[in-house]
């Protein structure tokens, strides 16, 4: 999702067979929504019926195609294949989330015993100063839980800031890991673009966020239950987006992981409302988690109604009113009536298993 100026400009260029250069655009760390200067001058030109777009010409930019502002029917029917795909993914992460829970529990009783006679082999195997492998397993086991968690998140991250790089990824990087309702590509980019960061301060200080808040999400909802939380968050702050983009007609690419940050931000401010917070790098000025999420949520409601272009404040809203909800009642709702779905899981287990042990007598 997110931030988008970059993405307007980098399409022109790899449409026009120009390289994108990262110092061509000013960098910030929070998410943003597409921006562009009033076109001077429109020529007329028979629209592209796929992508639904038509020319645009500006002083920053060669001629390229931009977005046609749909009627409000066509624009609402590209609502559709998104909505779906929010409820469908949200509904198969907390599934998946809820059998791998399960799994994890009964593989961490199954394996106590070997991890405890491998644990007293390797005291009795000869220690080697300085190996890496060592010095890795003691900078690892010295995380917390949620920052071992988040782990893999940033790892993702970093992997496809590293694809921004590649000249020959250009297309692929703008069709699936930037989101757009204009877009031709509607479902995939709604998560894809939620690992998506083109600027490097832009990436680090949204993992710098999620790092700093791993270890009280995680604490708070559990592993599993976190990762379906983080995933899901992506996906319905990107639909909200989407929303608001056809309801206006502003549409841009955006992309980053403001929106699932923002879902981890706001949980984590509605149940420890009293924690103390400060910004980077003013440490001296401290602040209540509570009132620092009402200030975002009231900076981004302004945003949202007075049509600033400067970030995607839908899709901050979408996070943050995601993660009030769910941990005031989604986890009731959801995640506690997890058991007949584990119960079925664990029935259709016990039947294969046995159906397995039948056939080899």
């Amino acid at each position: 999702m997110a931030w988008s100026c970059w993405a307007r400009l980098c399409s022109r260029e790899v449409l026009s067979g120009r390289r994108c250069r990262g110092h061509r655009f000013t960098l910030y760390t929070q998410q943003r929504n597409g921006f562009k200067r009033v076109p001077q001058k429109t020529e007329p030109r028979k629209p592209d019926q796929e992508t639904g777009s038509k020319p645009y010409k500006s002083s920053l930019s060669p001629p390229v195609q931009e977005t046609i502002l749909y009627t409000s029917s066509p624009s609402l029917k590209r609502l559709v294949k998104p909505f779906f795909f929010t409820i469908g993914f949200t509904g198969c992460a907390f599934g998946s989330a809820a059998i791998w829970q399960y799994e994890y529990l009964k593989s961490r009783v199954q394996n106590y015993f070997d991890e405890a006679r491998a644990d007293w082999m390797d005291k009795l195997r000869p220690q080697k100063n300085g190996d890496f492998r060592k010095q890795v397993n003691k900078w690892w086991n010295s995380l917390s839980e949620g920052q071992r968690t988040v782990t893999g998140i940033i790892a993702a991250n970093v992997f496809v800031f590293c694809l921004w790089r590649i000249p020959s990824m250009q297309r692929t990087m703008i069709t699936y890991f930037t989101s757009n309702p204009a877009s031709r590509v509607l479902c995939s980019p709604m998560l894809l673009s939620t690992f998506s960061h083109f600027s490097l301060f832009h990436m680090a200080a949204n993992m710098y966020v999620l790092w700093s808040f791993s270890s009280s999400i995680v604490s708070l909802l559990g592993r599993e239950q976190f990762i379906a939380v983080y995933l899901s968050a992506g996906v319905i702050s990107t639909f909200v987006s989407y929303v608001s983009k056809v309801t206006t007609g502003r549409f841009g690419p955006s992309l980053g992981a403001s929106g699932a940050i923002m879902t981890v931000l706001a949980a984590v401010c509605t149940k420890m409302p009293e924690a103390k917070l400060a910004i980077i790098l003013l440490p001296m000025f401290t602040f209540t988690a509570g009132n620092a999420l009402k200030a975002i949520i009231a900076m981004d409601t302004a945003g949202l109604v007075l049509g600033w272009k400067f970030f995607d404040h839908a899709a901050h809203l979408g996070g943050a009113l995601f993660g009030i909800w769910y941990v005031t009642y989604g986890h009731e709702l959801i995640w506690k009536n997890r058991e007949p779905l584990v119960k079925a899981w664990h029935e259709m287990r016990s039947k294969s298993r046995g159906k397995g042990g039948g056939g080899s007598h």
